[in-house]
Parts: C-alpha cells; sequence; structure tokens
C-alpha cells in the first residue's frame, strides 16, 4: 500500500451527502451507522456523522489536487451545483494563482469548504 491520507468531514445526513457527492461521480464504498467513505478514482474522503452542524458556521475544508479542475467544475456545474457567492452547496470557478497552478472550490451541502487544486496550471 502506498501511504496516503484521506479527509475526514461531518455529515449533517450520511444519504444527502452520498446523493450530492453521486452526482459528481463518487461511489458509496463503505457506510455503517458511524461512518461512510466515497471514493471517485483516486480520491478517498471519509465522513463522520454530525447531524447538528450549521453549515454556515463550519471550517470544515480539504483539498481535491487534480489533473483538470476545469473539467470537475463542469460537471458540478451540470449536476446542478450553482455558481454564486453565498449558500450552500455552490461552486467557485478556477483561477490562475501567484505559485502557477488553478485553484477553485466546491462548498458541500454541509458546508464543507473542498479547494479544487490543479497544480501543474
Amino acid at each position: 500500500m502506498v501511504d496516503h491520507a484521506t479527509p475526514n468531514l461531518p455529515s449533517r445526513d450520511f444519504e444527502a451527502t452520498a446523493q450530492f457527492y453521486a452526482r459528481l461521480g463518487f461511489v458509496e464504498s463503505w457506510r455503517d451507522p458511524g461512518w461512510m467513505i466515497l471514493r471517485r478514482g483516486d480520491l478517498v474522503v471519509e465522513f463522520f456523522p454530525y447531524p447538528g452542524l450549521d453549515p454556515a458556521t463550519s471550517s470544515f475544508s480539504c483539498c481535491f489536487r487534480m489533473d483538470d479542475v476545469g473539467a470537475f467544475f463542469d460537471l458540478a456545474v451540470a449536476a446542478g451545483v450553482p455558481v454564486q457567492t453565498t449558500g450552500w452547496p455552490r461552486a467557485h470557478r478556477s483561477k490562475r494563482e501567484p505559485w502557477g497552478g488553478l485553484v477553485g472550490a466546491l462548498i458541500d451541502p454541509d458546508g464543507t469548504l473542498v479547494r479544487l487544486v490543479q497544480e501543474d496550471g
């Protein structure tokens, strides 16, 4: 096994979380009452129950380091994620950062910030 890390993120409702991420190409690989794991190729995200989370005050975040953030952004928009500056879920188009890469964002239904990072620009 190659060393790797997986983000552990909150979910107010596992079914709603699974449905949201399924529209983005993630499949469920594990679920019991206390944990859920979703996969999309080499991306793996794990969720724990947090039914009382207020998405407006969430400070949870992670990065998806991807080969093509533009294609993922287009998939998110096609899946119904709105491009807007408030609310959740929402998506933010990528922009070139001073270090040369592209960075966009996805805010999931629980208010988690998922940075979409393409290092080679």
